[in-house]
């Protein structure tokens, strides 16, 4: 029958039991794939130490096999009455092989159990989003190319600065989410670390082989020392928080900017009719409610670090289990991201551009210093030149020339598109 791993032949009361475990069961199910994979190197190990027997680890990884079989069918679950996914598939194994599923924990502690599971769950999640962050990024790139030439208002102080064009407000939201991209590989290296063998955050008198099991499990790096493996439970789920939170930003002020030219008072840009939703009671409205919601749930997502942090602050060396409730507040947000993630490439996909802005004579400020600075080229002092064509404005008789000749590096002229995309292929190869 269902057990606590750490029985002692009494039963917490139940309402105790059902505070402390609170969602975990439900969370934990999308650990058991990596809680086997973290167990199938841990006896791998074993055997070589003396612990197992050939035989036994010949059993016990067929039974954890066919456990993980049963996880990718969906015929996993933890039972009512086991405490989580690490006692639902030790007493899986014990049902089924008897004394032999009893050793495997022999040398572990719930403690790195848990810490090799989440290791693994972020180090999959991460480059899944950084795969994300990559289609749209791509998405990006490929509408700030095909729209290049058409200009559009540029603000400053949401008022009408100086021309900017398409090409450039995609791409920069491109070349942002190759910065972005930057927090979310640092956060990859810090979960591609293993802490198996760190027991209970002070080692063990096992004669336990580390460099095995980081191997066997595809770390990049070992958490050397046994209690800052402990410690970096909480540091691993911040950094990745943060990481999501730099991607939210930057997917959520793009969103802003998509409601804001929506409007009919900007009307830059514009969504197929099936793409909006409408009103109960003003048959016009063709709102941008996938991109309201966007933003929302983007700013949601940047709160996500500082709640980790709050829940961390201040906690002393070793295991809390304050620390479970990070599994709360991080898994539903590597889900969300994903998500909006998945949503925005769609939606980019099919936005419609008007490529006939600054037809309108209320953009003809735009052009002001252009007209300085052409000027200044043909030998006018750059205050002269300023003051000229401040006064013409002044005086109502300002008449632009429409010219935009733009040619440095980022600019509207020259793009640098390719540069950019090799920023995002160098972070990208991090993730190999």
């Amino acid at each position: 029958m269902a057990g606590k791993l750490w029985d002692k032949g009494y039963e917490p009361d139940k309402m105790i039991e059902e505070y402390t475990v609170g969602d975990d069961r439900e969370l934990d199910m999308r650990l058991a794939r990596y809680d086997v994979e973290g167990s199938l190197a841990h006896i791998a190990m074993l055997e070589t130490i003396g612990l197992l027997t050939a035989e036994e680890l010949e059993k016990l990884t067929a039974g954890l096999k066919e456990i993980a079989a049963e996880i990718e069918a969906g015929r996993f679950e933890i039972e009512p009455g086991t405490e989580d996914v690490h006692s639902q598939v030790e007493l899986m194994l014990t049902r089924r092989l008897g004394d032999a599923g009893k050793k495997i924990h022999s040398g572990r502690s719930r403690n790195d159990q848990v810490l090799v599971d989440l290791k693994l769950f972020l180090r999959d999640e991460l480059r899944q989003v950084a795969d994300a962050v990559k289609r749209v990024f791509d998405r990006l790139q490929e509408q700030s190319e095909t729209y290049k030439e058409v200009l559009m208002p540029g603000y400053t102080h949401l008022q009408i600065a100086m021309p900017s064009s398409f090409g450039l407000w995609f791409g920069a939201y491109a070349e942002t989410l190759a910065d972005d991209m930057r927090l979310v590989a640092a956060a990859w290296h810090i979960a591609n670390q293993n802490p198996l063998g760190s027991a209970a955050g002070y080692g063990s008198s096992f004669p336990l082989d580390r460099t095995m099991t980081t191997r066997l499990m595809g770390f990049e790096e070992l958490h050397y020392n046994v209690v800052a493996a402990q410690m970096s439970r909480g540091k691993s789920e911040r950094a990745a928080a943060a990481a999501i939170a730099a991607v939210a930003a930057t997917i959520g002020r793009l969103a802003m900017d998509v409601c804001l030219f929506m409007s009919q008072n900007f009307g830059f840009v514009s969504l197929p009719d099936e793409l909006t939703t409408g009103s109960s009671i003003m048959p016009h409205k063709k709102n941008p409610d996938v991109f309201e919601i966007m933003r929302g749930r983007c700013n949601r997502l940047q709160s996500v670090p500082n709640e980790i942090a709050l829940l961390t602050t201040n906690l002393p060396v070793g295991y809390h289990r304050d620390l479970q409730l990070l599994k709360d507040i991080l898994f539903p947000a590597t889900t969300e991201i994903k998500r909006t993630l998945a949503m925005c490439d769609f939606m980019l996909a099919h936005i419609r551009v008007n490529e006939h802005i600054l037809d309108d004579k209320k953009y003809d400020y735009l052009f002001t210093v252009e007209d300085v600075n052409r000027m200044v080229l043909a030998g006018t002092p750059f205050r002269e030149a300023y003051k000229q064509v401040g006064m013409a404005v002044q005086r109502g008789e300002y008449t632009p020339t429409r010219e935009v000749r733009h040619t440095h590096e980022g600019s509207i002229g020259n793009l640098c598109t390719a540069q950019i995309r090799r920023k995002m292929e160098r972070v990208m190869q991090e993730f190999e």
